[in-house]
């Protein structure tokens, strides 16, 4: 981005110095690659503060000079950025959405990258159903029923295999961690996945983290769960 921004305020300076008096336009040249360069720093200030690429815009009066301005104090903001995310970050511990499970966050990042988060939030809910249904061998139920038959405290039947949380089966631990998987499951679905699938609008970015990040624990569980046939 910095290489980005410091190209055009060079070439801002390369064309203005290339006008002689009287002249309206400057250099053609340097004039078409500002125009170039234009909609990549429109989308790199934006990024920094929408603020300034609103006046990007070689093509009104003084726009030259008026971007060149904005892209300095875009440089601006860049040499700082990195020390305002040490000093001015609130002391608490942070997340890293890339670090979540790879079921969740392979499905999300193309809509979280292009900030549809409600659909990244219900894509990778259907990426755990689909892994569940892969791991299980189901292709006839999903989302909560799967949950439902999948941790049931039954015994495996034919054509309905169940996943068990590794460990002793008569550990009190291991016993409260399956039925803590049952309830969680089917909270994901009910409270996750069926919202993200059927509400209107956009959510927020804080909200949609923390329900990939619930849903990273399912899927890390249902990962490490074994299957019962």
């Amino acid at each position: 981005m910095r290489q980005q921004l410091e190209n055009f305020a060079s070439l801002a300076v390369r064309y203005q110095d290339s006008k002689r008096p009287g002249d309206v336009l400057g250099d053609k040249d340097l004039r078409a690659q500002l125009h170039q360069s234009e909609p990549t720093v429109k989308q790199i200030l934006h990024r920094l503060d929408p603020q300034l690429a609103k006046t990007v815009n070689i093509d009104v009066m003084a726009g030259v000079a008026t971007s060149r301005n904005q892209v300095l104090r875009g440089l601006g903001i860049l040499a700082d950025m990195d020390e305002w995310a040490v000093r001015l970050a609130p002391d608490a511990p942070s997340i890293a959405a890339d670090q979540f499970h790879s079921w969740v966050w392979d499905a999300a990042r193309p809509f979280w990258e292009s900030q549809h988060f409600r659909a990244a939030v219900h894509t990778a809910a259907s990426s755990i159903n689909a892994h569940m249904q892969n791991k299980l061998g189901r292709s006839d139920i999903a989302d909560d029923k799967l949950v439902q038959e999948a941790f049931s405290d039954k015994a495996p039947e034919p054509g309905k295999p169940r996943l068990r949380i590794p460990g002793d089966p008569t550990s009190p631990t291991v016993q409260s961690r399956q039925r803590g998987a049952l309830q969680l499951g089917l909270g994901v679905f009910f409270a996750i996945r069926n919202p993200a699938a059927h509400e209107t609008g956009e959510w927020t970015e804080q909200e949609a983290l923390e329900q990939l990040a619930t849903l990273s624990v399912l899927a890390r569980i249902i990962d490490s769960c074994q299957v019962s046939r």
